[in-house]
């Protein structure tokens, strides 16, 4: 009997008894799972709960894959055990700190009861013995386990429970009626085929199906945390989705549009709903390889809109576009376009907890006498950017005209038959995708940096076809993905990069595009260390420099003269507008802050020398006190208002700190050394006390010298120290890369005082006593990216002044919800939950003295291993709210995680854990 479905029980059942999966990819359910029925367990297999529903696998039937090929064109199993969302890889190793990895062995999962069948041979298949010889090597990408052979027996179902991708061959099982093999695994594996000798039946998973690699001698203990894949597995990875690729039975999802006709959006839905339909990192991969190698043989023209909604975004973050579509008016639509009250959609709102599904299905129950005209890539791209786009009086009414107009045309082929959304997570219907777009959440566990793997290699592929020339070999793969990485690295600008890789070729990229003012990049971050002898360690025997760390919001300039052979590559704002020159100053997300600091674009003429043409500038700006010439912290920089800043209104004056150059006089300086650009920096500007200023820095390697810096540091009002590579390769500039060639030293870690992490604000609770007219205390979340969930951490009610609670009860009180999102992971008790729940908006920087696990919370639930229990902050404080990071930039679950276990190996000597405060 499968087990009954906590929330979506009726809507994600199987009639035919096909066990549900316990958790989706995207939603996370309010209530618990009832227990389940083990047939059969190992006894040393402890129980595991992770969001209060218990872990199950179920077993599904598939066919054997041929050679490396991943069945991209089947249909994934949609019932085939748990499947966590893939972790996608942040850029390069962000949250990691300088320190070695710990092995760390999966935590066995819990086995699913079997089907009706299965009950009946219960007793006798509890009386089979396991023998199970494993050799297991864990290296950090992959784990492979021996192979052994199975004995007699009518059934072998092999069950995945892994994030990614497992190579596992099954243990040696003896006699019995039916064997389960389970696997669980952080990394990226591959499950390869059981062998069983006599059997009746063989229940496999479809899953790809590498060669047998050799093993690799590289060991954990001796590779730096960074997500950067290891040259073997990026190379084998490349090898599967090239034959993948160029596989003869390998199918288009979609069948052809007429070249030169736009992309139908229905195709890009399939996509979605195939890449949604599985959590493996290669397949979503090479789903997205397919379809964008078709849209470059048929309408390469709409290859830009295709990529920006495959990352939900309408244009790059620099042009500040954005949708900002509350669920009300979301519903709204909904309902005037497909005739039906808000009352019902609430009541399947809180049902299915989707409000893509719940779309999806009130669209197609409706009846249309007239066949709208089918959606198309750009035309929908197009809706999307107009809606966004509205201002002025109306604007709510506009826009729910505007999300009607893409409603009534979508799903235009399955009006009024009626769409299963119990089946394959609803499909690929147009109504999902377009609301969830709208809401910011795709949920399909794609990053950004997949698509760019994939769009390199689908590129590359249709070249190498447009010369004759079948297949690309993995190293023309490898070089495509460089050289676009590189560039996008350096000019994170879909809407330059594309038009010129259609035109010039992927590896001519460099040629054509390259670091330009006017264009932000993502800035270089450092990592967090826990002691200044660390520091030694990591960069013992080469020269390092250390800076002050200044307290202030993270800021990059650009500028261009009037004079200079180029010009500005974006439209500079009128404050950054002046005799010298035109420029512009961005955030560490890329938006843009010339409304925010005028003054420092009306002062920059004047710290600019004569020879200095163009320049891109990362620098801190610092509130900057007039009267005593010293820094001020940094909630005085808070007090600024964030918009329509006047120059002669200001009363918070600001300092600008320079401690890189990324550009000078036409020449990116990023693959240059720090030395190099140092001197670059020190040659082009003019120091003017309280208002642009060079870091201070100095350049030893002696513990009591940098113990000094550090204390100076701190009474100049700084948060510690930057320490940094100066020399060679390493010291280059690494765009949105934390590095472990950038260190920080803060002050907290060295004192005890605990660690800051940036938190998002879910819920609240009613104050009492002198706080009764406001929030009392409220619920934090860290962010997961792997599934794209919001984790409950701590409750926090310490560190604000009446001042603050009464201006955050005015700014959260614009943002309450009935209930809590499908994507916030937390506790399901009475007791736990909050008297009313927020959007995820606000970010506050929070300091701990001590982490520990907890029933009541849900964060790094997984990561952690305990049961289902969750990492939770002792003891918390509010420091500043973060209003510089988004939501979905907060300290992520493996950040928490890493600073638990870390916790308990540096206990001993009483050390403190490292901070993500992400400043860097």
């Amino acid at each position: 009997m499968p087990p009954k479905q906590a929330t979506l029980g009726k809507f994600f059942g199987k009639a035919n008894g096909v066990p549900v999966k316990p958790t989706q990819s995207k939603l996370s359910f309010a209530t618990k799972a009832k227990p389940v029925k083990k047939e059969e367990e190992p006894k040393e297999e402890p129980k595991n709960e992770r969001n209060g529903d218990t872990d199950t696998a179920a077993e599904a039937d598939g066919k054997e894959v041929d050679g490396d090929a991943m069945e991209v064109d089947s249909t994934p199993p949609s019932e085939a055990g748990k499947k966590r969302q893939v972790k996608e890889e942040e850029e390069d190793s962000e949250d990691e700190p300088p320190t070695k990895r710990q092995r760390r062995k999966p935590a066995p999962k819990k086995s699913k009861a079997t089907p009706k069948k299965a009950e009946k041979t219960a007793s006798k298949t509890k009386k089979a013995s396991v023998k199970a010889k494993e050799e297991e090597k864990e290296d950090e990408e992959e784990e492979v386990v021996s192979p052994a052979k199975t004995s007699k027996a009518k059934k072998t179902a092999v069950e995945k429970e892994d994030e990614e991708e497992e190579v596992v061959a099954p243990a040696k099982v003896s006699k019995g009626k039916k064997t389960v093999v389970e696997k669980s695994d952080e990394d990226e594996k591959v499950v390869a085929p059981a062998k069983a000798s006599k059997g009746k039946k063989k229940e496999t998973e479809k899953s790809p199906v590498p060669e047998n690699e050799e093993e690799s001698d590289a060991k954990e203990e001796n590779i730096l945390s960074s997500d950067e894949e290891p040259p073997a597995a990026k190379a084998k990875a490349r090898k599967k989705v090239q034959s993948t690729l160029m596989s003869a039975t390998t199918k288009d999802l979609y069948p052809d549009w007429k070249p030169g006709e736009p992309v139908p959006y229905a195709a890009l839905c399939t996509t979605f709903s195939k890449i949604e339909m599985t959590t493996k990192r290669l397949e979503m991969t090479a789903h997205c390889s397919l379809f964008l190698r078709q849209i470059l043989r048929l309408t390469p023209e709409d290859l830009l809109p295709t990529i920006l909604l495959m990352i939900n975004k309408l244009a790059a973050d620099y042009a500040g576009i954005e949708l900002g579509i509350g669920e009300s008016i979301i519903m709204k639509a909904v309902s005037e376009s497909t005739g039906r009250s808000l009352q019902h959609l609430k009541s399947d709102q809180n049902e299915v907890g989707d409000l893509g599904l719940v779309a999806a299905k009130s669209r197609s129950k409706q009846p249309t006498m007239f066949k709208p005209k089918a959606l198309t890539v750009p035309g929908v791209h197009n809706g999307l950017m107009t809606i966004a786009k509205i201002e002025g009086q109306g604007t709510q009414q506009k826009k729910v005209d505007g999300i009607k107009k893409l409603l009534s045309a979508a799903d235009a082929h399955n009006a009024g038959k009626g769409i299963d959304i119990t089946k394959d997570k609803g499909g690929p219907s147009e109504a999902k995708y377009i609301v969830r777009t709208l809401e910011g959440k795709l949920r399909l566990g794609l990053a950004e940096k997949t698509v760019l793997v994939s769009l390199a290699q689908a590129v590359m592929c249709h070249e190498f076809s447009q010369k004759g020339n079948r297949i690309p070999s993995t190293e023309d793969l490898a070089k495509a993905e460089t050289s676009l990485k590189s560039v996008y690295s350096e000019l994170p600008s879909w809407e330059v990069i594309v038009p010129a890789m259609l035109k010039h070729g992927i590896l001519n990229l460099h040629d054509t595009c390259q670091l330009q003012p006017g264009v932000p990049l993502k800035p270089m971050l450092a990592k967090p260390t826990k002691s200044i002898t660390e520091v030694l360690d990591r960069f013992e025997g080469k020269d390092f420099t250390c800076e002050y760390k200044y307290d202030g919001e993270r800021a990059q300039i650009h500028f261009v003269a009037h004079d200079a052979d180029m010009e500005m590559a974006t439209a500079a704002p009128t404050a950054g507008k002046s005799e010298k020159g035109v420029a512009n100053i961005f955030s560490r997300n890329s938006e843009d802050l010339s409304k925010k600091y005028p003054d420092i674009l009306a002062k920059l003429p004047t710290w600019v020398k004569e020879g200095t043409k163009s320049f891109v500038l990362d620098c801190e700006s610092v509130a900057w006190s007039t009267d005593e010439k010293k820094v001020l912290p940094f909630q005085q920089l808070q007090t600024r208002k964030r918009k329509d800043v006047k120059v002669e209104d200001v009363k918070v004056k600001v300092c600008v700190f320079a401690f890189d150059i990324l550009y000078l006089n036409g020449e990116a300086l990023v693959n240059k050394s720090l030395r190099e650009r140092r001197e670059h920096l020190l040659s082009a500007f003019d120091p003017i006390e309280g208002e642009f200023a060079f870091a201070k820095f100095g350049n030893t390697s002696e513990l009591e010298e940098i113990q000094i810096l550090l204390e100076d540091s701190v009474k100049a009002s700084c948060e510690g120290l930057m320490v940094k590579m100066l020399d060679g390769p390493e010291s280059s500039y690494e765009p949105s890369r934390r590095s472990q060639n950038w260190l920080k030293v803060k002050k907290d870690y060295l004192s005890g005082v605990g660690d800051s992490l940036d938190l998002v604000v879910l819920g609240a609770y009613y104050g009492k006593g002198k706080r009764t007219s406001w929030y009392g205390a409220f619920l934090l979340a860290c962010y997961n990216p792997s599934t794209q969930n919001y984790e409950t951490v701590c409750n926090i009610g310490t560190g604000f002044s009446e001042a603050i609670l009464e201006t955050f009860h005015g700014k959260l009180s614009e943002i309450v919800i009935d209930k809590p999102k499908p994507f916030y992971t937390h506790s399901t008790g009475n007791k736990d939950q909050p008297d009313v729940w927020f959007e995820p908006r606000f970010v506050w920087e929070v300091k701990t003295a001590d982490l520990t696990i907890s029933p009541r919370y849900r964060a790094a639930a997984d990561e952690v291993e305990s049961g289902g229990k969750g990492v939770s902050l002792r003891f918390p404080r509010f420091i500043k709210e973060r209003d510089d990071k988004k939501p979905d930039q907060a300290s992520s679950s493996r950040m928490i995680a890493e600073m638990y276990q870390r916790q308990e190996s540096v206990s001993k000597t009483k050390g403190p854990s490292a901070d993500d405060d992400f400043e860097y």
